[in-house]
């Protein structure tokens, strides 16, 4: 039988232990204790966004629509980690200045966590200084503009899709390959935008781009039509038109070049390939031989056949966003980064910074649904270019083709 000296020896070890392990313990709870930013806390991530739903290019509306499609889905399955998204959609019209307005408007009085996806080349960077200097990450922005990674000068702004140099090179390549004394009339969205595509093909075509570009013209987002440019491209002689424009004046191109009796082998940017926005309206069978790109995979590929992802893409379309189309490949662009998104505040975990959401953006290994076979999403402290392959895709009447390996990476 012990002794009270001994049971009280016994207490004080016991007492003793349990401070020790309390110690040691203290740390642990500390590191797990949950970070927030403004825009993040137990319940909900605060998510901003910019789209022209109204406008000359409100086509591209639809991006943001299947978006929220997304984190519609996602919030009734419980959120991430028990948090809802709550994503903040502003219309800018697709004008710089409405841009910095409404990008002020989510950040100073909405307090979002972070800008998302929002759209247009010059849209984002009116914005992109501010953005830099408040800290805010200005995450997949819904352009190829190829200023958007450069991780040394905006360590805050991260693209998504391929750039457009690179998509431009493709092209460039494909003709030297196809059609080597091609004579090329361009079309070319005046801004930033277009000069970026442009710059991406007189790099690819080298010495050859003084002699075969034979016409090249511009337009303003602000114009009525093209019919001019088109009617003096048909003009010059040109047995292959390389089309960088958006939507509206892609759809125009497209249905005045079958008037005009003009077909070249016509090249038209992958962010103007749409079906519903672009194709049907300037006619199907005028738009029949036209090339693209792609780095997403629309529900009527072959290669999507069979794919689960696929399958639940269409699913969700049809609960969330009924009036979209799941072949229109802005929505599944749409659906696809809304997903990257995803995986990057699933990695964030409780850490819910700003900074640790760069960190995660910039720790990527992952295929999101929605991207063609083979294509992935990678990216890393000093690559801030998360998707760098595509496939070159062809018309027929109905559906886009592919052919051709993969270009880029």
């Amino acid at each position: 039988m012990f002794t009270r000296f001994q049971a009280g020896l016994r207490r004080h070890f016991k007492l003793a232990a349990a401070g020790v392990l309390l110690a040691c313990a203290l740390p642990l709870v500390a590191q797990a204790q949950k970070k927030y930013d403004p825009g993040a806390s137990d319940t909900e991530i605060k998510i901003g966004s910019l789209s022209p739903y109204s406008g000359p290019a409100s086509a591209y509306g639809t991006a943001g629509k299947a978006m929220a499609a997304y984190f519609d889905r996602l919030n009734a399955a419980g959120g991430i980690k028990g948090r809802k998204i709550n994503f903040l959609a502003l219309d800018d019209a697709y004008n710089p200045a409405k841009s910095v307005e409404q990008t002020r408007k989510l950040v100073e009085q909405d307090e979002v966590l972070l800008m998302f996806a929002s759209l247009g080349t010059a849209q984002n960077m009116a914005v992109q200084r501010y953005l830099t200097a408040k800290k805010i990450p200005q995450l997949f922005v819904n352009t190829g503009a190829t200023r958007f990674g450069d991780p040394k000068n905006f360590p805050w702004t991260m693209g998504w899709q391929p750039t457009y140099q690179a998509e431009a090179r493709a092209y460039a390549q494909h003709i030297l390959a196809t059609k080597p004394n091609a004579r090329i009339a361009v079309l070319m969205q005046n801004d930033d935008f277009g000069k970026d595509f442009m710059k991406g093909f007189t790099d690819a075509l080298g010495d050859k781009a003084k002699t075969q570009i034979v016409q090249h013209l511009t337009y303003e987002v602000t114009d009525p039509t093209i019919d001019s440019q088109m009617v003096t491209f048909k003009s010059s002689g040109a047995d292959v038109f390389f089309n960088i424009s958006t939507p509206k004046f892609a759809a125009q191109a497209i249905r005045k070049a079958a008037e005009l009796g003009w077909k070249p082998t016509h090249y038209l940017v992958s962010v103007s390939q749409s079906l519903s926005s672009v194709l049907k309206p300037a006619g199907l069978d005028n738009a029949t031989g036209v090339i693209s790109s792609t780095y997403l995979l629309a529900p009527s590929d072959p290669a999507a056949k069979g794919v689960k992802e696929v399958a639940e893409y269409v699913a969700v379309m049809k609960q969330y966003y009924p009036a979209g189309d799941p072949e229109d490949t802005l929505n599944v662009l749409g659906y696809s980064v809304a997903a990257t998104l995803a995986q990057v505040l699933r990695q964030a975990g409780d850490n819910l910074t700003r900074e640790n959401i760069m960190k995660q953006a910039a720790s990527l290994n992952f295929t999101p649904p929605g991207l063609y076979p083979g294509i992935e999403v990678k990216t890393g402290p000093d690559d801030f270019y998360p998707i760098e392959k595509k496939v070159l895709q062809r018309f027929n009447g109905k559906d886009y083709e592919a052919f051709g390996g993969l270009y880029g990476g």
